[in-house]
């Protein structure tokens, strides 16, 4: 099944798109991580996209479509997979559609105000990528790693200028793809409020 994940920063989307491409063995394909992982060792894109992501903008759509599209090509993704960040605008979605099939597009719902604070909340060990979260998932002692006592930041695009922003353009560039998956008969909404356990099994309840 190859799937689309929609929502604002911090709906959920990375969580549950881990879980469910673990449980169905297909590849959860961040664009964000993707991103991140160029940005960490230095390489052009990931140079061009440091500056843009950290003011919470998004990557030009050329860049975009180049890397997934590419990604899409290995061994592991033709049983499946789970795009999660990505298509993010309409022109994204119409240059996916030209190289690959979309089963679903699921949209997670959630408020903006539940969304500021899940996401001023997260912190993160930058070293091995775990994620905690101030209210929700504390560390055991606060503001270290729990498995190496290491301090966690809380990464620029997190902080509440940059999440407004990126509220901002979610809303203005990337909303419109629920209409675009909702006139093909491809959207399936999910209710991102409660807790992880009960949005994963109402995910898994919607693609059966």
């Amino acid at each position: 099944m190859n799937l689309v994940f929609l929502g604002p920063p911090g709906a959920g989307k990375g969580t549950m798109a881990s879980r469910l491409a673990e449980e169905m063995g297909i590849p959860h394909i961040s664009t964000g991580d993707m991103f991140r992982a160029a940005m960490a060792r230095g390489t052009e894109l990931g140079l061009k996209a440091k500056a843009i992501m950290e003011a919470g903008d998004l990557v030009p759509d050329e860049l975009t479509i180049a890397m997934v599209r590419e990604r899409l090509d290995e061994p592991d993704a033709r049983n499946g997979y789970i795009l999660d960040g990505f298509p993010r605008t309409i022109p994204q979605a119409e240059a996916l559609d030209g190289f690959a099939t979309i089963d679903r597009a699921v949209r997670f719902e959630l408020a903006e105000d539940q969304l500021v604070r899940r996401l001023s909340g997260r912190r993160v060990h930058k070293p091995s990528g775990r994620i905690y979260h101030v209210d929700f998932s504390p560390p055991k002692e606060p503001g270290k790693d729990d498995a190496t006592g290491e301090p966690l930041i809380q990464r620029d695009d997190d902080k509440e200028d940059a999440i407004r922003n990126r509220l901002k353009v979610y809303h203005e560039q990337t909303a419109p793809l629920v209409s675009y998956y909702e006139k093909k008969g491809m959207l399936t909404t999910i209710d991102a409020s409660p807790r992880p356990d009960a949005v994963y099994e109402a995910l898994k309840k919607a693609l059966e």
